[in-house]
């Protein structure tokens, strides 16, 4: 499906309700698996969610995560764990070409057994479920932090619990911190102290726990890109939100400033409002932290005619597609000029707009979203739209609650 957003203007003020966080439902719904007392409430219902909770559920030998690649490497640890089951993670063809290693190599070091169906080093992979008696493991500290995060789900069911090193500068720390900080509210006792993390053993949660998943703040960025680039006194409100956000991407609070957008948190409740314009020439962000939302701050650049040099982007090569490369070349074809690099994006302040440019999502969710708000500025097409179902299936039904006007091409 390819949908054509014509150039908008938005409501001068909207209200959208967000669900749970993709990022936090997928880890406690591995937690629920183990922990059946446990109670979810606003969970995401994106489809990698539904993967996720199709897998754990059903009892299948061929398990096909499709694209999701945070139920990938989750689930290769959770079913390493799960006593006398065997089965066969495998996933799209993009999944397959998408390494797994590290976690592989990781969960071997605790006695693991997972071998490799087709390519070494890549899925599938064929997963014997067995007891886990060794608790100790290193890691180098910048891969991507669902390898360490799948360890520590499933570190409390270890007989010994787990012992993690980490060895280098460690990247996408609140991300760590996120999975930690959910380990400790069911009741597990952690520690992180520079690059040594450690998990106790947890046997059982004795009694039902409700636990509310906070929405998704990767899906608030596309908004906070909206409210950036249109008028001054532009309003939107989001639900559900915390000022202490477990969620890494929670930073666009923070960096949307220097675009003129004011965050204000009220309620469980955010209002973002478009307070100034734009002042700066370039804008200089490190996201390490927070790699996902990239895309929509080198979009937003482009929409407003300035220039960006964003870093710590070196895991966005292997998300799902390359991401680096996909926004060089859509935002070329818009009339931008971009370097990349192996884990950096650089973007030249530009004048002007190409209009009804088709972009292509390359089955990336965030490739739709990121780019959909240029439609504030010019018309566009965006190929493949359905791709956002990934993450927020309701994504174009709410751009058009706040104003946009969009049509099937």
């Amino acid at each position: 499906m390819n949908l054509l957003l014509k150039s908008s203007i938005v409501n001068p003020k909207s209200a959208i309700a967000i669900t749970g966080s993709k990022s936090e439902t997928n880890r406690l719904l591995l937690l629920q698996a183990l922990y059946p007392n446990l109670v979810l409430e606003n969970t995401s219902n994106s489809d990698d969610s539904e993967v996720m909770t199709k897998a754990l559920t059903e009892n299948e030998s061929v398990i096909d995560i499709h694209h999701a690649g945070t139920a990938m490497r989750f689930l290769t640890a959770y079913f390493a764990v799960q006593e006398n089951r065997e089965v066969v993670l495998t996933g799209s063809s993009r999944m397959q070409e998408r390494p797994i290693k590290i976690l592989v190599e990781a969960l071997r070091q605790l006695g693991a057994d997972i071998t490799y169906e087709v390519n070494e080093g890549f899925p599938p992979i064929r997963i014997k479920g067995k007891k886990l008696t060794q608790n100790k493991v290193s890691l180098p500290a910048n891969v991507s932090s669902q390898y360490i995060s799948a360890l520590l789900l499933i570190a409390p069911k270890l007989e010994n619990g787990l012992e993690l090193s980490l060895e280098g500068e460690i990247t996408s720390v609140p991300y760590i911190k996120m999975t930690l900080a959910l380990l400790t509210e069911i009741g597990v006792a952690t520690s992180f102290f520079g690059n040594n993390i450690s998990v106790q053993n947890l046997s059982l949660i004795p009694h039902p726990e409700s636990l509310v998943v906070e929405s998704d703040w990767s899906s608030a960025s596309y908004y906070y890109s909206i409210v950036a680039l249109s008028e001054i006194g532009t309003e939107i409100t989001l639900s559900s939100y915390k000022q202490n956000s477990l969620q890494g991407d929670s930073t666009l609070a923070e960096i949307y400033k220097d675009f003129g957008v004011e965050t204000t948190f009220e309620n469980n409740t955010i209002l973002l409002k478009k307070i100034a314009n734009y002042q700066l020439s370039i804008i200089n962000c490190q996201l390490n932290s927070s790699p996902d939302i990239a895309q929509t701050i080198a979009v937003t650049c482009f929409g407003l005619g300035v220039g960006c040099h964003l870093t710590g982007l070196h895991t966005l090569k292997i998300k799902e597609t390359d991401r680096l490369e996909a926004l060089k070349a859509e935002l070329t074809k818009l009339g931008a000029t971009v370097l990349v690099t192996d884990e950096s994006l650089i973007l030249e302040p530009s004048s002007a707009i190409n209009d009804k440019v088709v972009i292509k999502t390359y089955q990336d969710h965030r490739m739709a979203m990121a780019f959909a708000p240029l439609a504030l500025k010019t018309n566009i097409i965006i190929e493949e739209a359905e791709v956002v179902s990934k993450s927020y299936p309701a994504f174009w039904e709410d751009l058009q609650t706040v104003g946009f006007k969009i049509e099937e091409k």
